[in-house]
């Protein structure tokens, strides 16, 4: 049996409604080898404060997040669908390696590895294989052995899925939002399939907003004729700034860039110019000083063969002309906005990448990758899993999901064009509450 992970637990504290537990592990950074490097993860449990004194006899729910690269939502209280699962549950809400406090990787982290080859060999067991061994090391120790619940967000069903595919064995159910992956596809075919579906979202912008078809090509004009550097040091060229279109796949994300977009200029005794209040939002949109494996590893996460992904997206973009803001300029149609895609320019405009650039070029000419799931064993799979599948869903292709949801024996899917992918922050509660009516039995 594997060892439990060696752990360390402060003093409970307390939110409005919550009483809250740090719990720091150490784990092998390779799961291949135990005893050799460990490496530090954070978690934080969360109960709530009317049923604190029946904490040790509640089940858990560990909560994966979306990415790769982002810590736990820092939750105040019982916000969005922690209030639902802590009705049930004892709630951990897991730093995956990397991320938030666990051993964070970043521009100021990983030179202490060394060059940018080690630092892509470290960086080679972050994914979400290495963060299921690490849930496994982390729920021996917390549980004494039982199984637990996962839900898991976009990224985070990525890793359920692998966990429902390699430690079947430590899960009591599996929720899935918006993140049920290809079980073999390559990273060309996720973004072969993912620019249609960014073309579609653009169109039902430009639907909603059409005062912004002027608007964007405006500020692209600009952005051609001249060398834009933001006040926080980020060149922002037209490629980056189409890269604002992430905000499409969002509930509220098409809302939000049409604000942004209308005051990008402001009159200036030199003649307009943008506006520092667009180029603060530009920046907290598109930096990924906060997150940089999400840039990092982003297409690693889909590599399970012999091939590279060698900067899959911006390769099968080229496919794709009507994505290009030159041949949009050149004629009367609009300048269309890209989504979740990272290409080699990112690390030239973005300050926090600039030092991972070799880093990066190692990790999309990696070949040793290993598979992420096992169909087989899925196809036998005794596991509760519901997943909820948002219609069109501009991260995570549709199909894709459904032809997982097919292959994984009993997985029962909820269909819903209510939300885009972030449903679980958006409806709260009630997507979780379907969530566990169908891992249930009760619908």
């Amino acid at each position: 049996m594997t060892p439990a992970a060696t752990s360390t637990t402060a003093p409970a504290y307390r939110q409005p409604g919550t009483v809250l537990v740090d719990h720091r592990f150490a784990v092998p950074l390779d799961h291949a080898r135990p005893d050799g490097e460990q490496i530090e993860l954070y978690a934080r449990e969360v109960v709530a404060a009317d049923r604190a004194a029946d904490r040790e006899r509640l089940p858990w729910l560990l909560y994966l997040e979306g990415g790769p690269g982002f810590g736990a939502r820092r939750f105040i209280g019982q916000q969005a669908w922690l209030g639902r699962a802590l009705r049930d549950f004892r709630v951990l809400l897991l730093d995956q390696r990397g991320t938030g406090l666990s051993t964070p990787a970043n521009r100021q982290t990983l030179p202490l590895r060394g060059g940018p080859h080690e630092q892509a060999d470290y960086l080679a067991h972050f994914r979400a294989d290495s963060i299921v061994k690490d849930c496994e090391l982390i729920r021996l120790r917390l549980t004494g052995g039982a199984p637990w619940t996962v839900l898991g967000q976009s990224f985070g069903g990525f890793c359920a899925t692998h966990y429902l595919s390699t430690a079947p064995e430590g899960l009591a159910a599996a929720l899935i939002t918006g993140g049920l992956p290809s079980l073999d596809a390559h990273a060309d075919d996720v973004y072969r399939a993912a620019f249609p579906r960014i073309e579609r979202k653009n169109a039902a912008y430009y639907a909603r907003y059409p005062q912004d078809v002027e608007r964007v090509r405006r500020i692209v004009e600009r952005l051609a004729s001249e060398r834009t550097v933001l006040t926080s040091g980020y060149v922002l060229t037209p490629a980056a700034f189409q890269s604002l279109g992430i905000l499409l796949g969002g509930g509220d994300g098409a809302h939000q860039l049409h604000y942004l977009l209308e005051d990008a200029f402001v009159r200036t005794a030199a003649g307009p110019a943008l506006s520092d209040a667009f180029q603060e939002g530009v920046h907290a949109a598109l930096s990924f000083a906060a997150h940089p494996l999400y840039a990092v590893l982003h297409e690693a996460i889909y590599a399970q063969d012999s091939r590279p992904t060698d900067w899959s997206a911006d390769r099968v973009r080229t496919e794709f002309p009507q994505f290009s803001a030159e041949k949009a300029l050149a004629g009367d149609g609009p300048v269309l906005f890209t989504g979740e895609s990272v290409h080699p320019w990112h690390f030239e405009t973005d300050p926090a990448l600039h030092s991972l650039r070799e880093t990066a070029e190692l990790l999309a000419a990696r070949t040793d990758w290993t598979p992420l799931y096992d169909p087989a064993a899925l196809a036998v799979n005794e596991v509760p899993v519901a997943a909820a599948v948002y219609h069109d869903d501009m991260y995570v292709d549709t199909a894709h999901s459904l032809a997982t949801a097919r292959a994984v024996r009993g997985l029962r899917t909820w269909v819903t064009d209510e939300y885009e992918h972030d449903g679980v922050r958006a409806g709260g509660a009630r997507v979780l509450d379907r969530l566990l009516a169908l891992v249930r039995g009760e619908l």
